[in-house]
This record gives structure tokens, sequence and C-alpha cells, in this order.
């Protein structure tokens, strides 16, 4: 089947110029004779308009120059439509490419468009929001809720607004709900991941895979604010922080589970971020897993 593409291109994500990557854009993939456009991605978030362009011109890929919030807001609209999705990374974090091994080098990245596999991968629904990476509860989602306030983008950025919330450190109290368990808890924050990490390489669900139909559900537990701290400062110089969690959950600071679906009775009305971006919290927060919710463009190796 001859392939046609659409670019959507998140002119603000990150703190990137776009235009040497439209320009290469444009070159390589005219080199190929594929047939492609170029749009902007749009501040509402709403491509409900795709749907119909698609099947009308046969489109083939959508390509998402961006970040994972921008990734969620297309794919969410996308999800009962037959397409591939492909990823440049070109956001603050790129969770869900750099869990993909997608490289953030747009050419790197732009070869896996053009040569890489579409495999189905997994999503899941919190509170009927889809989310396609991670979400969270607490601290995460406290610095995603100032971070989308800030002048300037980027991993500095991000890591300031880390440092400032870990200072004014607070716990959260919940009632997980979780195959038939009922577990209590002050907690620093809990991730809902279906990929492995938040992003910039900081690893948060060492076991999560994007296609086993489970959700991974990690709780950082009141007495474990050292641990937390190593695992967001450590070696931030290197650009790189991964946190091994599975030797601590026997020291129960941390509790990683893994399920189909969870109930979250968040009693203190901690902050809520899905994929990244901040997101209206609420008392009582349903997840499921949305098995082979899309096609993704990965690496073929």
């Amino acid at each position: 089947m001859k392939r046609k593409f659409i670019y959507l291109i998140n002119p603000i994500s990150g703190t990137k110029n776009k235009g040497p990557l439209i320009n290469y854009i444009f070159r390589n993939t005219s080199e190929r004779n594929i047939p492609f456009e170029i749009a902007d991605t749009n501040k509402e978030g709403d491509y409900s308009f795709l749907i119909e362009k698609i099947t009308a011109e046969q489109i083939t890929d959508v390509i998402i120059c961006g970040g994972d919030g921008t990734i969620n807001h297309v794919v969410s609209s996308l999800l009962n439509v037959k397409v591939n999705i492909g990823i440049i990374p070109m956001g603050s974090g790129n969770g869900l490419a750099l869990a993909a091994r997608i490289s953030k080098n747009y050419r790197k990245a732009l070869e896996v468009i053009f040569n890489g596999k579409a495999s189905l991968v997994d999503g899941f629904y919190i509170n009927n929001q889809f989310s396609c990476m991670l979400s969270g509860l607490g601290f995460d989602a406290q610095v995603a809720h100032d971070f989308a306030h800030q002048k300037s983008r980027g991993l500095f950025t991000y890591i300031l607004q880390s440092i400032k919330n870990f200072f004014n450190y607070k716990t959260y109290e919940f009632v997980i709900h979780i195959n038939g368990e009922r577990i209590n808890t002050e907690a620093f924050f809990i991730s809902i991941a279906n990929s492995n990490q938040f992003g910039n390489y900081i690893t948060i669900a060492p076991q999560a895979s994007m296609h086993d139909g489970l959700l991974d559900v990690v709780i950082v537990n009141k007495k474990n604010k050292v641990f937390t701290a190593f695992s967001l400062l450590h070696h931030i110089k290197l650009g790189k922080v991964k946190a091994d969690i599975s030797n601590q959950t026997k020291k129960n600071s941390i509790t990683y589970l893994q399920s189909t679906r969870l109930t979250i009775e968040n009693l203190s009305l901690a902050p809520l971020h899905v994929d990244g971006e901040p997101y209206p919290t609420a008392a009582n927060v349903e997840v499921k897993i949305i098995p082979a919710a899309f096609s993704l463009l990965l690496p073929s190796n």
C-alpha cells in the first residue's frame, strides 16, 4: 500500500527552532516520493478533523513532531482510526518516545518513520481521559502544574520545578483498590505507567511494557523521601536519572503492582497529571487499560 503522510508540528514544544526540522522533513520525504503535508498542531488539542481527512485522502501515517502532551491529544482523537502514528520527539520530556527507543535526534527519528515497523501498543483511561504513557497523582503532578505556568520550557526548567517542589514536600492520603486488595497509604506520589519513564531518562517503572496489557502502578510511600530525592536529583549533571525500584519493594518504601484496572480514593485531593500535562483532580480516580490501543512506528531492531 502506498504511504501518505501528514506531519503535525507543535511550534512551541520544547526549546528548539523547528526550521531545520521542517527543511529536513521536506527534503527527505520528497526524495522518497511519499505524498505529504505539514500542518501546525492546535492549542485546543482537538484533532477530530483528522478522522474525515484520513479517510478521504487515504493518509496512512500521522507523524507527531512534539511532546507527550501533543501525542496524547492526537492519539486520543484517532483511537478508532486505522492509521500509523509516528513520533519525532520535540518536547521537554519525550517519555513515550524514549520508552519506545525513538531517538531525540530528528534525523534518526525520521529514519524510524521511513523504515521502522508498526506495532500495536497499549493505552489507558484515567477518569475517561486517555493516557498513552504515564499519569499520576502527587509530587510529579504538582511539578507538571507548575511547569505549565513557566515562560521557558525544557529540561532545566523542569529540574528547577522538581527541586522547588521537593523542598516544599508534602504527602497525600490515598485508598487504592487493586487486584481485590484495599491499600491505605500516605504517599509522596502514585504513578500509573504504560511506559517505563517520566521522560528525560528518569525511569520510574522498569518492568513496564507498552505491549503486555497491564498497568504498572508505583506508589512512593511517605518514608521514602530520601530515595525520592536521589531518584530526582542525583546525576542530573549527566542528564540521566534512573531509579531501580525493584529492590526497594522489599523495604515497603515503594509499592510496585501490576493490574488491568484500579480505583484510587484521592482523600487529600492530590494534583493529577495525564501524560505530563496538568489535569483537574478528582476525589475518585478510575483507571483501566486499553489493550492494543493504537499503532506506533517503532525501530525495526
